[in-house]
């Protein structure tokens, strides 16, 4: 028996019952199972309990004629198409028009030949096939998509507890003291970034506050900025490279040669082609003397009790770079009422819808306008600064602040 690529079951709609036999003999000789139906609800009905792949249908029937049966099986609520051939004796193009425009595939002239018959079945066979291969591409394609979006979902979830413990690194935002306040924003732009800010008690005089920015974005940025984040850690001074055992007690250790540190730990044993900028402060909190060092990081911000800005540092070489790199300490005493503020790149390289960067005379011209605000509500309120200036609270890169506000000598 002949094999029908996409084409199993044919159903012969004509209220001529002898019009019915005469083509079903002729395409079960052609090795199709047939169907009869002698009118269009008839036909309505197997289409709905059977699967039908090629209707032929004559034009003209008592009740529900060919048209009215094609456009009730347009209608319905098939999943697979069926190919729905006229049998008509009409030839005028209003007719032939009418036909198309409910749903017709194809007409055939009664009354029918056989070989244009068969003809006409093989093209309709074409048409069901690459229907056929459509249908299974699409759910193969569903089915990809499906399974994309669970892995998507798994991911999402697994990207938000690693926000969550990321976030972690940073417990608390906010350090009071009688001499001074310390507060800390960190905003990634994705899920997780690549920003860090923190601070840790180098012993009861003096403080260490840093912000570091690691390139790129994402896990991997994150991982290392988890790992960096270690490395000054508040919990073990044993274990913090920027602090080392003195004489009579835990020291800090030069600005500049932390920075050396961190810089030979990544080339040799992190091993990362990612680099990390950085601006550390070594606080007094006593007397206010600050001792600082910048690598690549944005300058660190002075602002003095009236509102005036100065930039601080020389720029520097980024971590991780070149084992050649070289840094250098300095620094500053801050007077009563004056703070240091540390920022990331996220902050300065903020891009406004024309795509101007702000700059650090944009935050120049906030911070002179934010300078009767303190702390935390200075940062958030410095952060919805840069949301006006960006048009958006979605910032293209992570965004993180450390400020240190000096309040002045302890009394006597």
């Amino acid at each position: 028996m002949p094999q029908h690529n996409g084409v199993r079951n044919i159903l012969v709609v004509d209220d001529s019952r002898a019009q019915r036999h005469l083509v079903a003999t002729s395409l079960r000789s052609s090795g199709f199972n047939v169907m009869q139906a002698s009118s269009g609800a008839e036909a309505l009905a197997l289409c709905e309990r059977d699967e039908i792949d090629i209707v032929l249908s004559d034009w003209m029937m008592p009740g529900m004629d060919g048209i009215e049966l094609c456009r009730a099986l347009r209608a319905s609520d098939q999943e697979r198409y069926t190919y729905f051939i006229l049998l008509t004796s009409k030839s005028d193009k209003a007719a032939v028009a009418e036909g198309l425009e409910v749903g017709a595939d194809d007409f055939l002239a009664k009354p029918v030949d056989s070989g244009e018959l068969r003809a006409r079945i093989i093209a309709g066979e074409r048409v069901l096939a690459m229907e056929r291969e459509l249908r299974a591409n699409n759910q193969l394609l569903t089915d990809t998509l499906i399974k994309l979006r669970q892995v998507y979902d798994s991911l999402d979830r697994d990207l938000i507890e690693a926000r969550a413990l990321q976030q972690s690194l940073l417990r608390e935002r906010e350090y009071a003291f009688d001499t001074g306040h310390i507060s800390m924003l960190l905003r990634p732009s994705g899920h997780i970034g690549g920003d860090m800010v923190g601070c840790f008690a180098i012993n009861t005089r003096q403080m260490g506050l840093y912000s570091f920015d690691v390139s790129g974005h994402g896990v991997a940025s994150a991982l290392m900025t988890a790992r960096l984040a270690g490395l000054l850690s508040a919990a073990s001074a044993e274990h913090n490279i920027a602090i080392r055992r003195g004489v009579t007690g835990m020291v800090g250790r030069p600005p500049a040669e932390m920075a050396l540190a961190m810089n030979r730990l990544m080339l040799l044993e992190i091993q990362t082609e990612r680099y990390v900028t950085l601006a550390y402060a070594e606080l007094d909190l006593s007397t206010g003397s600050v001792r600082m060092v910048q690598a690549g990081h944005p300058h660190p911000v002075i602002q003095h009790h009236d509102g005036s800005i100065s930039f601080l540092g020389n720029g520097g070489m980024p971590i991780g770079l070149i084992e050649s790199a070289d840094y250098e300490d300095f620094e500053t005493r801050l007077l009563p009422g004056e703070r240091l503020l540390l920022v990331s790149d996220g902050v300065t390289e903020c891009p406004n819808p024309d795509g101007k960067e702000l700059g650090e005379a944009g935050l120049e011209r906030i911070l002179r306008n934010l300078k009767d605000m303190r702390g935390n509500m200075l940062l958030e309120t410095l952060m919805w600064e840069l949301a006006r200036w960006a048009g958006t609270e979605d910032f293209p890169d992570d965004v993180s602040c450390a400020l240190f506000e000096f309040h002045g000598p302890p009394p006597d």
